[in-house]
C-alpha cells in the first residue's frame, strides 16, 4: 500500500495515525522526534490562534518512543495572562503518554528602541549552495531522511560545527500547510543527526527531550541547522543548533542525550 503523502493522517477530532513518513534512526517501529514534536506544536499554536500570542518557547519531554500507528493529543492551558501563556499538550498512544509539551506563548505588541548589534557569527550560505546532506544514522528506503530535503553547506561526519538546511517533502497532517513553527519543529531535533562525531555503529546518542527558543517568527521552508554536539564520557551529552532561515537568526535548539555504547556481537 502507498503511504499516505503526510507525516500524519488525521482520524477524528485530535486522533491522528502516524505514517512510515517520520520513521526514525533508532527503530523501524518508532518516530523520529521532529514530526511529533510538530504534532504538539500544532496543538498548543490552535489554543492560541485567536489572539494576538507566538508561540516563542517549546519543550518536549519524550518518555517513550513513539509509535508509528494510532495516536491522540490533549491541550490544556496551564495559565492565561494578558502578556504571556503557559499551554501544555500531551501525546499518547491507548492513553498512554509518550510526550508532553509545554509551551510558552507571548503576546506580540510593537516596542520602538534603537537598532541593537546583532550576534557574531557568519550566516550559512543559502541551501542551494549545498550538497545533499545523508543523516549518518538512517538506513532504510522510507522514513525521516527520505520525508524531508536537506542540504550541508559546511561540516560533515565528525566535525563541529556541522551546518545542514532541511525542508519538509510532506506536510505534518494531510491537508494541511504547515505552519513556520511546525516547520521548525520538524527540524529541530536533528541537531544529533547532523553533528554526529561519534560512530552510530558503536554508539548511540539519543535525545530525551527538545526546547526550542524563537526570537522572531520564522518565515520560509527552509531551517538551518548550525549543530554542535557534545558528549561526555559519563554517558550525558548536549547537542546544540543555531536556528536561522533566510532572513537571518531566528532561535536556538537544544537536546539533552543519553550517550551508549552498542553491545558488541
Amino acid at each position: 500500500m502507498a503511504v499516505p503523502d503526510a507525516f500524519f493522517v488525521p482520524d477524528g477530532d485530535d486522533r491522528f495515525v502516524a505514517t512510515e513518513h517520520g520513521r526514525g534512526p533508532w527503530s523501524r517501529e518508532h518516530q523520529h522526534a521532529g514530526p511529533p514534536s510538530a504534532l504538539l506544536a500544532r496543538a498548543i499554536e490552535r489554543a492560541v490562534a485567536a489572539d494576538a500570542f507566538i508561540v516563542n518557547r517549546l519543550t518536549i519531554e519524550l518518555f517513550a518512543p513513539v509509535p508509528i500507528g494510532h495516536l491522540e493529543v490533549t491541550t490544556s492551558t496551564l495559565r492565561a495572562g494578558r502578556t504571556v501563556r503557559r499551554l501544555e499538550a500531551t501525546l499518547a498512544a491507548g492513553g498512554r503518554p509518550l510526550a508532553r509539551a509545554t509551551g510558552l506563548a507571548t503576546r506580540i505588541q510593537a516596542v520602538d528602541f534603537p537598532p541593537v548589534k546583532p550576534e557574531p557569527g557568519d550566516p550559512p550560505p543559502p541551501p542551494e549552495s549545498g550538497e545533499p546532506f545523508q543523516f549518518p544514522v538512517f538506513h532504510g528506503t522510507i522514513g525521516y531522511q527520505t520525508a524531508v530535503d536537506t542540504r550541508r553547506v559546511r561540516g560533515g561526519f565528525g566535525e563541529n560545527p556541522t551546518v545542514v538546511w532541511i525542508r519538509a517533502r510532506v506536510p505534518l497532517v494531510l491537508g494541511e500547510l504547515p505552519s513556520p513553527l511546525q516547520r521548525v519543529m520538524i527540524a529541530a531535533d536533528s541537531g544529533n543527526g547532523v553533528a554526529v562525531v561519534l560512530d552510530p555503529a558503536r554508539y548511540t546518542f539519543i535525545n530525551a527531550d527538545l526546547t526550542v527558543y524563537l526570537h522572531r517568527p520564522p518565515v520560509g521552508e527552509w531551517v538551518c541547522l548550525d549543530a554542535v554536539t557534545l558528549p561526555e564520557r559519563s554517558g550525558l551529552g548536549v547537542s546544540r543548533s543555531r536556528l536561522w532561515d533566510r532572513d537571518g537568526p531566528l532561535g536556538w535548539a537544544l537536546q539533552s542525550l543519553v550517550v551508549e555504547a552498542r553491545a558488541v556481537s
